[in-house]
């Protein structure tokens, strides 16, 4: 027990000093003369950032102990690379966009921070980094899609990847989005092995895109 609480710790940790960079961004963040719709809206998706950076500390630490779970290597190089690989981007240069642009990244990146949340919420104490299975969670965004969380994360990644586009930004997100599917089937091998209504569950309900896919 004590052993799974520190195997949590690292990562808890590391999401807890994103959320805390993103205050000190906040707190740092000059007032215009005259407030608008676009301070708003950056203040917004500020504040939904680190409440689902604190949230998923939270679940980290607070998760249940695992069920079931893939065996193997390769379904914890993809669960690892689709977690952080992503976060690459940001270390490379930024692009300077247009006014409206600026506006558009900055609304994905908000709405994918307050669909992850929902999807979080929902997901409570089953949140897992691995492909692991803890309880069958089908209410809420997991009516719809059976991946909400890394639906909201992506869009919210696309918003990031638009404040640093080039070539090598876009391959890297390319190759996240491929670890995140693989990590997405990893998962739902998973699920299916433990819970016999999964079937029925995947054959009603889209995996990222309501009648798409």
């Amino acid at each position: 027990m004590m052993y799974d609480l520190l195997m949590r710790l690292p990562f808890a940790c590391w999401v807890l000093l994103g959320a805390t960079v993103q205050l000190k961004g906040l707190t740092h963040l000059s007032t215009p003369k005259s407030v608008d719709f676009v301070y708003l809206i950056h203040i917004a998706m500020r504040l939904s950032t680190i409440t689902f950076m604190v949230l998923l500390a939270a679940a980290v630490i607070l998760r249940t102990r695992p069920s079931g779970k893939a065996s193997g290597l390769e379904p914890r190089i993809s669960a690892l690379a689709g977690t952080f690989l992503v976060y690459g981007i940001t270390a490379l240069p930024r692009c300077e966009l247009f006014l409206s642009l600026e506006m558009i990244s900055t609304l994905l990146t908000m709405i994918g921070c307050i669909g992850a949340i929902i999807a979080l919420s929902q997901l409570g104490r089953s949140f897992s980094i691995m492909a692991e299975s803890r309880q069958l969670v089908t209410t809420g965004p997991y009516r719809y899609v059976r991946h909400p969380l890394y639906q909201a994360e992506e869009i919210a990644m696309v918003g990031v990847f638009m404040q640093f586009a080039s070539v090598w930004t876009a391959l890297l997100l390319a190759v996240q989005i491929g670890f995140q599917l693989r990590r997405m089937y990893n998962e739902e091998a998973v699920l299916a092995a433990k819970f016999p209504e999964y079937a029925d569950y995947s054959r009603t309900t889209a995996r990222l895109i309501p009648r798409i896919y």
